[in-house]
């Protein structure tokens, strides 16, 4: 120091602060993801009015569906499980897959004559014949 004084001579206050997030009890938890499941609620509102943020509700709402937070038994009271629609569109099919006629091929290589059924795959007729040349 510039006067010679022996450091500093005022008053410093130590605060603790707590980390930053607060613990909610599961019973608390699910009482504010029941009211968020009733009907015409939304998310940020009910997080709002709670004093949660809305990502934190809508976490809280996944691990209620996957039942890892159990809701209080009023909050499922009178609530009717639903089948929703659901429409399957068929998959193309292959031609050889139709049952239709498959045709064959002929593979002549020297004296061996090999015949394989339009049905086999091209990878496999390939090592057919990748065999065949490498035979003595």
């Amino acid at each position: 120091m510039a006067d010679g004084g022996e450091g500093f001579g005022g008053r410093i206050e130590v605060v603790r602060r707590t980390r930053g997030y607060r613990r909610w009890p599961d019973e608390v938890k699910a009482r504010i993801v029941a009211e968020s499941f009733r009907p015409g609620a939304r998310v940020a509102d009910v997080a709002r009015r709670h004093g949660v943020l809305a990502h934190q509700l809508s976490d809280w709402r996944r691990q209620a569906r996957q039942g890892l937070l159990a809701l209080p038994e009023e909050a499922v009271e009178g609530l009717e499980a639903a089948f929703v629609p659901l429409t399957v569109e068929p998959t193309p099919t292959a031609a050889s897959e139709q049952g239709g006629p498959a045709g064959a091929v002929t593979i002549e290589i020297g004296a061996v004559v090999l015949r394989v059924p339009g049905d086999v795959p091209a990878e496999r007729a390939a090592a057919l014949v990748r065999a065949l040349r490498e035979a003595p």
